[in-house]
């Protein structure tokens, strides 16, 4: 069933666990996360970056995760979100297509540009009754991207964030502690820094992006206060590298559901993994 995130996230909050919030690419990588919801009994977001929207169509997301929602994960509580929307016209789009959370990132933007553009976001979004995440510090990498950063990764000021919160009043709240979008061996999370931004924006809630690899270290960071961890990488990656070897295994088949189902079994098993970690699962 579709539910509002504000749902979810404050029943998360009242049973001390964190969601997962898994980033789909197609039709298959969404029918995995919600059969890895039903399964697990877990509640889930279901997001999709810009650039998947554009590729999906926001409407047909919006279809697809109301069809799943109703169809395959029918007991248990699923939201949709839409992830680092820069453009805030597509944002709006979104919110005009029937999505109930949305994440304005203009971390790439000067702090004071930041605040205004997340600022109009929230007002507009507040008014049809939808929340809107806001980040602070760039996050680095991108989903699917491996190997080692090599570049010293920004870091959120805990009293910026919280002037952020302040003056935008976003429902929730994204700040660069260290993670990257990928799985970098040199990636790391500033406990400290997370534990003393979690003491300083009190009950609005946090958010880790990067979540994909390191499960001890995400672990860790949920203890301190991390209410949603966002997976991207490792969804893109288990999807992919098995569509490659069920084509090189059948190399003659020409029934794309035989080479695309393992890939779904995939993705749904690594979700399941993670609801496991987050202490999602027999939640729903």
């Amino acid at each position: 069933m579709l539910v509002h995130i504000k749902d979810l996230v404050s029943q998360a909050v009242k049973q001390n666990y964190c969601l997962g919030a898994y980033n789909v690419h197609n039709l298959e990588t969404a029918i995995a996360v919600a059969q890895a919801a039903q399964d697990m009994k877990s509640p889930a977001i279901i997001q999709v970056s810009e650039s998947a929207a554009k590729y999906m169509g926001i409407k047909t997301v919006v279809n697809i995760v109301s069809a799943l929602a109703e169809e395959v994960a029918k007991d248990v509580p699923l939201a949709l979100h839409l992830d680092h929307g820069k453009n805030i016209d597509f944002l709006f789009s979104c919110i005009a297509a029937g999505f109930k959370s949305v994440h304005m990132d203009g971390s790439e933007l000067s702090f004071d540009e930041n605040i205004a553009i997340t600022k109009r976001a929230v007002d507009f979004a507040h008014h049809h009754d939808v929340w809107v995440q806001g980040e602070v510090g760039a996050i680095l990498g991108g989903h699917g991207s491996e190997g080692k950063l090599n570049q010293v990764v920004p870091l959120a000021n805990p009293e910026d964030v919280y002037k952020f919160i302040q003056a935008t009043g976003v429902d929730t709240v994204a700040p660069a502690v260290g993670t990257a979008h990928g799985n970098f061996k040199d990636e790391n999370i500033d406990f400290a820094l997370l534990a003393t931004i979690k003491n300083k924006i009190g009950n609005v809630p946090l958010v880790l992006h990067g979540g994909s690899g390191n499960d001890d270290k995400i672990l860790q960071a949920i203890k301190l206060g991390v209410n949603i961890v966002n997976i991207g990488t490792d969804i893109k990656v288990g999807f992919t590298k098995s569509v490659i070897k069920q084509a090189k295994l059948n190399p003659k088949e020409t029934d794309p559901r035989k080479l695309l189902s393992p890939a779904i079994e995939a993705v749904k098993a690594l979700v399941m993994a993670k609801m496991k970690l987050f202490g999602s699962a027999n939640k729903a």
